[in-house]
């Protein structure tokens, strides 16, 4: 029997900028998934999580997502991508565990990924990389599950590292590991609003920055600086210009929050974070009102250095970082100060920043 992890993650700059071929700043979680499991002996493939009921069982000699058991699709998907690369995998038991939190934009779904490309690693004796890991567990979602969605969560669970930030360049594809100051924590913050971003936004954004990167005559966003884009302005409707100011804008918050990090300053990096989430709500329209009460809440507390919406936005967590010694007390008054001025629960989860798979 062997066991593999792989954590989840939380964005901290780098909202949207993925699929306008820019930058971002992720780090790993201390929570993940963990598989168990061995190889069955044959193409029989069973996956399943005892304590939540689930079990499903396919041929690995023909594989094909599930519309029954979509959950499947995400470890069934990554078998499927690594015989279809040629390596010799074939049929295995795994029972999942997972302590990541549910609807909080951690991407469980990734770290359940790349937990499976560890475990058929370790099962069938292969030697992969971690970026041949992420970017076949990113194949799997595009492809058997059916998500277009970028390298971001894939690598992230991949890379991480303790007390380190992740920085991905999404057109190079290539990741660095920058060191985080000490004596800091991650609060993630439920707000009790499932994530809203349906594919309809999603599409309806992408192709806003898509279209904006044409009226300035660049191949995307990533290419256009913010004096470029005032320069510009006048060509732009509107709304297509406040969509470019924030992913512009993000992709600069993320090279001058790598410098941050570099000299030690985790306090403008906090900064930058509170700047995001203000050209989310404004700029890229992708908060809701309860994760903007959540971070004008954390604005006003000792100890707390920055916050943010993280993931996808319309509803879901907002991620705060604060100084350790205050995590009780910001969590408490978060809690409090939240329950009391819109009248709903916030769930809270306070992090370390973490090792990645294993």
């Amino acid at each position: 029997m062997q066991t593999a992890y792989a954590p989840g993650r939380v964005e901290l700059l780098g909202n949207h900028t993925d699929y306008n071929e820019g930058v971002v700043l992720s780090a790993a979680i201390d929570r993940g998934v963990t598989l168990t499991g061995e190889k069955t002996g044959s193409s029989r493939v069973v996956v399943g999580d005892s304590k939540a009921g689930l079990r499903y069982e396919t041929d690995a000699d023909h594989l094909a997502p599930s519309k029954e058991q979509d959950w499947s699709n995400y470890l069934v998907g990554v078998l499927d991508v690594f015989k279809k690369n040629g390596l010799p995998v074939s049929g295995f038991h795994a029972e999942i565990q997972s302590n990541l939190p549910q609807g909080a934009g951690l991407s469980s779904s990734a770290a359940l990924e790349v937990s499976t490309a560890m475990l058929l690693q370790k099962l069938y004796g292969l030697d992969l990389s971690r970026l041949q890991i992420a970017k076949m567990c990113r194949r799997a979602e595009n492809e058997f599950v059916g998500v277009n969605c970028g390298l971001l969560d894939q690598a992230s669970s991949a890379f991480g590292k303790a007390a380190h930030a992740i920085f991905l360049d999404c057109r190079a594809e290539t990741v660095e590991t920058i060191p985080f100051p000490k004596g800091v924590e991650l609060l993630i913050t439920q707000c009790g609003v499932p994530h809203r971003l349906t594919g309809g936004e999603y599409n309806e954004r992408r192709l806003q920055c898509f279209d904006a990167a044409a009226r300035l005559g660049a191949k995307a966003l990533r290419d256009v600086s913010s004096a470029q884009l005032e320069a510009g302005k006048a060509s732009l409707p509107e709304l297509s210009y406040r969509r470019a100011a924030h992913v512009v804008g993000e992709n600069e918050r993320v090279m001058r929050g790598i410098e941050y990090l570099r000299c030690g300053d985790v306090r403008g990096f906090g900064e930058l974070m509170f700047a995001s989430h203000e050209s989310s709500r404004h700029n890229f329209e992708n908060s809701a009102p309860e994760l903007d009460v959540l971070v004008e809440i954390a604005r006003g507390l000792p100890g707390v250095l920055g916050s943010r919406l993280t993931g996808g936005g319309f509803g879901g967590a907002t991620v705060t970082l604060l100084e350790r010694e205050h995590a009780a007390a910001v969590r408490e008054a978060m809690e409090a100060q939240y329950l009391a001025r819109t009248g709903n629960h916030a769930i809270t989860h306070l992090c370390e920043i973490a090792d990645g798979a294993r």
